[in-house]
């Protein structure tokens, strides 16, 4: 009957995130509710249940389908489902993010609005990005520049290191092929590095399109995010594929194909996951304007690496 409330238990109230495991990576299976439990049943037919409302996020790769019920389940436990490619290295949609709050959104928006808080933001991922402190009475567009000339020339050490011939960073969204190896390669890890900390910034409760350094994009805070470790991770690996290209050395698909693999294995390797909604938080508290209220169920998650080291417990 249309208005009459649903048969059985009303359903419990949501673990507050800061209780919750981190994440859960889910593969080759079917996402489905039965007997009332979030359930994974994989191709042999193995059903694995899934403490859905004791998680932040599930990341789906490639190979899984989800019911209708379970996506409903996922919302009401106020779980994020991101669908992602092999380990989260592209994030190719999401579901409700960070449950839903509007407060960080608004205190996100705030910070990015007031001059003065914007340029303290972006001073504190100067200095995380950099590990030294930003230059004193610059403003954004100064320190962008700066941060430019740097970036610019972290690639030329990478190119000399792994005896990469590099120009300069060019590329066509629109023509893909035109585009030479190196910058290739560095735009396939780059792919990788933003649809990672995408999934963060969703979990998080925050909104990608409201950037500091970056502005006026879809994916403005996804890009100041990513940058924090771009030069730890991606970067790197992009140049060393390149180089294995520019010597011919026999490569296991295509550059771009080895450059993802290479991306997933550091961000297991550095546990990334687990360091970016913290970095997130920092970076934030630096505009020094007072945070949102903080009840029992608004903590940010913290993602946390798995004894196995790969980022979450597999399904």
């Amino acid at each position: 009957m249309s208005g009459a409330a649903l048969p059985g238990l009303a359903p419990p109230k949501p673990i507050p995130i800061r209780d919750r495991a981190s994440l859960v990576f889910i593969e080759k299976g079917r996402l489905d509710v039965l007997d009332g439990a979030f359930v994974v049943v994989d191709e042999r037919g193995v059903r694995t249940q899934i403490p859905v409302g004791g998680l932040v996020c599930l990341m789906l790769e490639p190979g899984t389908r989800v019911s209708h019920a379970a996506v409903g389940l996922a919302a009401r436990a106020g779980t994020l489902l991101v669908w992602c490619g092999e380990a989260g290295v592209r994030l190719y949609a999401a579901g409700q993010p960070g449950g839903a709050r509007s407060d960080r959104l608004l205190w996100q928006a705030r910070l990015a609005l007031d001059e003065s808080a914007r340029l303290k933001v972006v001073r504190r991922m100067f200095a995380v990005r950099f590990g030294e402190e930003a230059p004193e009475r610059r403003s954004v567009d100064q320190l962008r520049g700066i941060e430019g000339a740097r970036v610019r020339r972290f690639y030329e050490i990478q190119a000399q290191q792994h005896g990469v011939e590099w120009r300069r960073r060019a590329y066509d969204r629109g023509d893909w092929d035109a585009a030479d190896i190196p910058n290739r390669c560095l735009s396939a890890a780059t792919a990788c590095l933003h649809g990672l900390a995408e999934a963060a910034i969703l979990a998080a409760g925050y909104a990608p399109a409201i950037g500091f350094l970056h502005s006026g994009r879809p994916l403005s805070f996804v890009y100041d995010i990513a940058d924090l470790f771009k030069f730890e991770t991606v970067v790197p690996a992009a140049f060393k594929v390149a180089g294995r290209s520019a010597k011919g050395q026999p490569l296991q698909g295509s550059v771009e194909g080895v450059v993802r693999r290479e991306c997933r294995d550091i961000f297991r390797k550095t546990k990334l996951l687990e360091r970016l909604i913290p970095s997130i938080e920092d970076v934030l508290a630096a505009g020094g304007l007072p945070p949102p209220g903080e009840p029992a169920d608004a903590q940010p998650p913290a993602f946390t690496e798995s004894p196995s080291g790969d980022g979450g417990h597999r399904g």
